[in-house]
């Protein structure tokens, strides 16, 4: 298939090709050309319902030209570019939050640092190593009184409203101390708490120590199936919420959480004593994750979603 721009015999097949009412579908097939080039070419250039090769070519000649002469990413934006990398932004991110660059460009600088011996590359987020699938070999058993993530309300799948949570807990490999994550679907602002083991006592501690104050807004828990959620029924009852299970090895089920457990570990490796870890450093982390704009949120930020429609929630009820 052919790539580049389009010359002028290639034009003129295309004049030839249409006026004998071809569709684009097979005039792009006789020219070895995407279909959305040859639909983006009459979409340019016709007049009516004439193609002319001769102005087109002088068009796209013209087009280039002032193109090469815009002006390039200059000092002070690649300096703003620069600085969302090292607070571990994405060039996606950077892209539809800011329009500073395209993410296509933003890589390619990125890419250019490297190559010149700089050190952006180090901010690009590292590959993940896959999750052990859970539920599967470790043998910690069936959990009394579990009700499936096929139970909860539909409103729940929708993400149509604030309060249903993912929870997890993620390991070292040092130590005993885990940090419990519970993730927002509808905002997915994710929440870090420290454990000082995988105990179902202190795992319910923190679990009700962090989100004691949203209970307004805790309506549903979805958890995976690890035996430090055995006092879900605690939970449930000191938040006001409805409590259920993933499937075991199933971990799209909470995929929310999932995916942001994925981004902590970049401050949370695997081989960080967990015990070490201060209230503060995860607060830290927590505002990291929350304050980066997503694109399934239309490039707002958790935060910013959370805020909003928790101030609002807090309106309606007073």
């Amino acid at each position: 298939m052919g790539h580049g721009h389009l010359n002028l015999h290639e034009r003129y097949r295309i004049h030839a090709l249409y006026q004998a009412g071809h569709s684009q579908r097979s005039i792009a097939h006789a020219l070895g050309r995407a279909t959305s080039t040859v639909s983006r070419e009459l979409r340019r250039n016709l007049s009516g319902r004439h193609y002319d090769p001769d102005r087109a070519q002088q068009i796209s000649a013209k087009r280039r030209t002032l193109a090469s002469g815009r002006c390039r990413i200059d000092g002070t934006r690649l300096q703003q570019i620069e600085a969302y990398l090292q607070v571990d932004w994405s060039p996606e991110q950077i892209a539809g939050a800011t329009g500073l660059a395209s993410h296509e460009w933003i890589y390619r600088h990125i890419y250019a640092d490297q190559r010149q011996g700089g050190m952006l590359y180090t901010y690009l987020r590292r590959r993940r190593r896959k999750r052990r699938r859970r539920g599967l070999r470790d043998g910690r058993g069936r959990l009394c009184g579990r009700r499936s993530w096929r139970e909860r309300p539909g409103v729940v799948e929708q993400r149509s409203r604030l309060g249903d949570w993912e929870i997890d807990s993620v390991q070292s490999a040092k130590g005993k101390a885990v940090i419990v994550t519970m993730t927002e679907r509808r905002s997915r602002l994710h929440l870090l708490a420290y454990s000082a083991d995988r105990t179902a006592e202190h795992v319910t501690q923190a679990i009700v120590r962090r989100l004691g104050r949203l209970r307004q807004v805790v309506h549903t828990m979805t958890a995976d199936n690890g035996k430090e959620f055995a006092q879900h029924p605690i939970i449930g009852l000191a938040l006001g919420a409805d409590v259920y299970f993933a499937d075991p090895g199933s971990a799209w089920q909470r995929g929310s959480n999932e995916n942001a457990n994925g981004l902590t570990r970049q401050y949370l490796p695997r081989n960080m004593d967990f015990s070490t870890v201060s209230l503060a450093y995860l607060k830290w982390v927590e505002h990291r994750l929350n304050s980066r704009p997503r694109r399934i949120l239309e490039f707002k930020t958790p935060l910013e979603i959370f805020s909003e429609e928790f101030n609002l929630n807090v309106a309606i009820q007073s």
